[in-house]
């Protein structure tokens, strides 16, 4: 691998003709960094869950990585409603999306679940009314 790397990239809410973005453009970061490509499906999987969320429930977010010799690091920040109960909002199936989202294919309420999976760690702050912060941990140490 070679050395570390991190960017940012911003998100707009309801901004559909960009998702996926920057959850392509850290896989593509991640394949020239020679990341193994079990490893690279893992945080492609994470980033975009994560992006998708955002673009669907929030005004607008940051997503920022870190990629070090050790760790996948990839930290959402959003402007958006919150999430009121982390525990049943990480229940597979559950969402709280809209039927117009539903209709697009989005919101089946695998988002955080699918995270949590691929990740080997995640925490997630948020407030109701102000935003949510998102960070999922991949460890490089692993092929798998």
């Amino acid at each position: 691998m070679t050395n570390p790397s991190e960017g940012t990239f911003f998100l707009n809410g309801k901004d559909f003709a960009n998702a996926g973005n920057a959850s392509g453009s850290l896989k593509k970061v991640l394949e020239e960094m020679g990341v193994p490509p079990p490893l690279i499906r893992r945080a492609s999987i994470a980033a975009f869950e994560a992006e998708m969320n955002t673009i669907i429930y929030a005004v607008a977010g940051i997503m920022h990585y870190y990629v070090t010799p050790g760790t996948i690091r990839v930290v959402l920040q959003d402007m958006g409603p919150g999430i009121a109960d982390i525990d049943l909002a990480m229940t597979e199936g559950y969402s709280t999306a809209p039927d117009y989202i539903r209709d697009m294919g989005f919101g089946s309420g695998m988002g955080l679940p699918n995270i949590k999976k691929n990740a080997d760690s995640l925490a997630i702050n948020s407030v109701v009314g102000e935003g949510t912060t998102l960070e999922f941990v991949i460890n490089l140490d692993k092929t798998a």
